[in-house]
């Protein structure tokens, strides 16, 4: 090995800096994120009514409230009591700019159950309330 300075040999070192191993890192993690976001995908199923409407593009930090077949309200993938929706909604919006929330309804609910789970979603100080449906099947 020739341990020669650059101005015994006439050869400058090598200044630049090799990125490969650094992309290979970069690439696992983004593999990593990609499944795991997709794993995170999942919540509480109902069978939606089936409406036509042009699909809405939502921040992944958005807030679901859900009621299932059986009456069951959720926040996300939380169960709560529907005298508590109000008061764990408005903790919710305390921290956060926007008041937006989804609601998604199994079809089999009243029209009454609904409306007055929509009037405690309200109470919390929603600002806009954006309903989740399927869309129905092409003819």
């Amino acid at each position: 090995m020739n341990f020669e300075r650059k101005g015994q040999s006439g050869r400058a070192p090598l200044s630049q800096i090799n990125i490969t191993p650094l992309v290979d890192v970069i690439l696992v993690l983004l593999i990593i994120f990609m499944v795991t976001a997709s794993m995170g995908q999942q919540g509480i199923t109902v069978n939606l009514p089936k409406a036509k409407a042009t699909p809405l593009t939502v921040a992944d930090d958005r807030i679901t409230v859900s009621i299932d077949d059986h009456l069951r309200v959720f926040i996300n993938t939380a169960l709560v009591d529907r005298a508590a929706l109000t008061a764990r909604l408005e903790a919710l919006f305390r921290t956060r700019a926007d008041k937006t929330v989804f609601l998604k309804s199994d079809k089999t609910v009243s029209y009454g159950d609904f409306v007055q789970i929509v009037a405690l979603i309200k109470a919390s100080g929603v600002q806009q309330l954006g309903m989740i449906t399927d869309v129905p099947p092409a003819p």
